[in-house]
Order: C-alpha cells, then structure tokens, then sequence
C-alpha cells in the first residue's frame, strides 16, 4: 500500500488530473450508471474543498496581517485595479461579440426557478456591502468571504500589539492549515475523475445542441480574455512573455475550477499555485479571495451575452450608447454576482431592465442559462478563479513557477 501510494505522489498532480479527466469521460461514456455512482468522490473532494477554504482564509489573513512589519512587498491595490479593469474588459469584449454575431433564442418554461433575482444594482451592491460587517462565526459558516476578510484583517491588527508568542501561534496555525489544504488536494486527480464521470454520463451533449451558437458565443469571448486579453494585460505590467504564467494558471487552476464550478472550492488550489509560483504570502492570502468575490470576468461575459441574445430575440434596436452602458452596469453586477443566489445568472433579469425587457421573458432566459450551467457555469468558474491567481502573479516581481 505504502508503494502504491509513493507511485501516487511521484507521478506528479499535473499528469494525474489529466489521466483522470481521461477515464472519468471514457467511464461516463462507456458506463453511465457506473459514472453517476462514482460521482460521490467528486462531491467529497468539492465538500473538503469547500470545507476548509473559509478557514484558510480567515487563518492565513490573520497570520499575514499579524505578521506585516511595513516595507514588505504588499501589492494588493494594483491587483484591486486589474480586477477591475479584466472584468470590464470582458464585459466589453461579449458587448462587440453579441453585436458581430447577434444570437436569437427558443424561450423555455421558467417554472422552476425558485431564486428571486434583485431588482436593481444598488440592491446588489448593498448585498456585497452588507456582507463586509456579516457576524464572523456566519461568515465563516456560509463562506461569505468579504465578512471574512474584513473580520481577519481587524482581528490581525489586533493581534499586532499581543506578545510574540501569541502572534508565533498565528503564524504555526496558518501552516498547519496550508499542510491540511496539500493532503486535501493531493486527492484531487480523484475526485476530478468522479466529477468527470458524473458529468457526463448525467448530461451528455444531447440537451446543449439547441443552443450551439449561444455557446460558442459565450465560450469563445471566455476563451478570447483568457488566451488573448489576459496575456496582453499580463504583458503590459511586467514586460515578459505572458504565456508561461497564463498556461500554468490555467492548467493548475482553471482545469479544477472547470469541474468543480466553485470559485470558494478553488480558493485552496489558489493559494497552493501561489505558493509554487513564489508569491508574496501576505499579498495572496488577501488578494485571492478577494478575487474570488470581485474578480468575475466570467460573469460579466454571460450577463451581457444573454441579455443581448434577449434584446435580439424580442427585436429590440440597442444603440452603442445602451451597450456601453450595459456594459459598465454589467461589470459592477458581476463583482456583487457572489453576494447574490444563483450567481451570475440571477443578474440577468436586471440588466434586460435597462432594454424594458418583461420581467417574464428574462426569466425565460434564465431557464436557459441553467440549461447551459454544465458548459457556461463550468467555463466560467475557469475563467474567474485562474484570473485570480494570474492577476495576483503578475504584480508580483518575484513569481518563479517550479512546476
């Protein structure tokens, strides 16, 4: 057993995923019933994932805070700034996408929605807002990660005037967590097969066909920032060829996030990337989950797409003024997209208010986002929570990726 599982670890994470995403497809193809009932690794895999990803937060901010002497390498504001501006980004790419190839959609029933989507973005903003000042042990339950953070980094500066031994226990307890997040992942080739497996012997390709061109729509403008804008903003702030880093991130963090469809699950294979590239740990135990609450590139591409494909639909004339706006109004609505159920896609009904699309019809919308989750969603998360990490390296002057 204990040579088993040695051949197990030397084989590399890397390799392993890919081996599993191989046969988790091939078994779920060949043997559905055998693929739904492995599913049961993967939920287990994304449960520890999401299990342990609040308190890592929490444990590593305090320690880093606690820790920060002044004069350290802390580069959280210019991370902040590209969060921002790739969301925008992509908000403004599906804009000129939706326009070069405009989308017409087959409404679907929307009785199953059970979600109530806001009805504005100040109600989603309030919602982000509210969440900062949400009671600590909540947040740490719910895996509110603005409560998180504003909690941390106030009980850190407290810590800051405690004695030495008191911030040394911070410290070793932010390491003990990080080993428990490497036994986590090491099992993640596992439950990336049983993901995999029930993925597609549950859905197959039979119900995404209809809507094809939608798809390709959405998935390419996700893969334009991804392989094409991401690399240029990278290249801009450190003058280096951008393509190694993106891949790393992307192949590390991107291939998780695609089949666990969590941003919170991938915060813990986040912070273990950031810690192979050489990242500063005060910088990333921050900037990291923070982008997993802000940073959503991804879904500022799905809201603007299917509110287009919408306005399309319904034949409406929208002017370059009125996608400019939806555009900046879809940006703001994906960084609050955390604080609302149903992410994403609960967003949708208030941007097709500013077209005076009928409350009904973009539920009917909606319906189809979450017929298209297992593709959207999956692309998505990818999208969002590999940026996290991309973006965060790439203000970072020290990053030396070790494979």
């Amino acid at each position: 057993m204990r040579s088993l599982v040695n051949a197990y670890l030397k084989a590399g994470l890397v390799p392993m995923i890919i081996a599993a995403l191989i046969l988790g497809a091939i078994v779920g193809a060949l043997l559905p019933s055998v693929g739904i009932s492995v599913g049961i690794l993967g939920a287990i895999f994304v449960g520890a994932l999401k299990a342990v990803a609040p308190i890592l937060v929490f444990v590593l901010v305090v320690a880093a805070v606690t820790s920060y002497r002044g004069g350290g390498d802390l580069r959280i504001k210019p991370v902040f700034i590209l969060y921002l501006f790739g969301t925008f980004t992509a908000a403004l790419t599906a804009v000129v996408a939706s326009f070069t190839f405009p989308t017409e959609l087959v409404l679907v029933a929307a009785e199953n929605i059970e979600q109530t989507p806001p009805q504005n973005l100040k109600e989603v903003l309030t919602t982000l807002l509210m969440n900062l000042v949400a009671n600590p042990v909540k947040s740490l339950a719910e895996a509110n990660y603005m409560g998180i953070l504003t909690w941390a980094v106030l009980i850190g500066l407290a810590l800051r005037h405690v004695s030495e031994t008191t911030r040394q226990v911070a410290t070793d307890l932010s390491a003990a967590i990080t080993n428990v997040v490497k036994w986590v992942i090491a099992f993640a080739p596992i439950g990336i097969f049983g993901l995999v497996a029930a993925t597609v012997a549950e859905t197959g390709l039979d119900a995404l066909l209809g809507y094809g061109h939608l798809l390709m729509v959405l998935v390419g403008c996700m893969l334009f920032i991804a392989l094409v804008v991401n690399p240029i903003i990278v290249l801009a702030v450190t003058r280096k060829n951008p393509y190694p880093l993106v891949l790393a991130c992307l192949r590390e963090s991107g291939v998780t996030a695609f089949f666990t469809r969590s941003s919170a699950a991938n915060i813990p294979v986040n912070m273990n990337l950031a810690r192979k590239l050489g990242l500063n740990e005060e910088t990333y135990s921050v900037t990291i989950p923070l982008g997993a609450t802000i940073n959503m590139a991804g879904a500022a591409i799905t809201i603007n797409v299917l509110t287009l494909a919408a306005a399309h639909t319904l034949g409406l004339d929208v002017s370059f003024g009125s996608a400019l706006l939806l555009a900046i109004i879809g940006s703001l609505a994906a960084c609050g997209a955390s604080g609302v159920a149903g992410g994403s896609l609960l967003l949708i009904p208030m941007a097709c208010s500013l077209f005076s699309i009928p409350n009904d019809i973009a539920m009917q919308v909606v319906a189809i986002g979450f017929i298209i989750g297992v593709v959207q969603d999956s692309a998505e998360t990818a999208l969002n929570s590999s940026t996290d990490v991309l973006f965060t390296a790439a203000v970072d002057p020290k990053y030396a990726y070790k494979g």
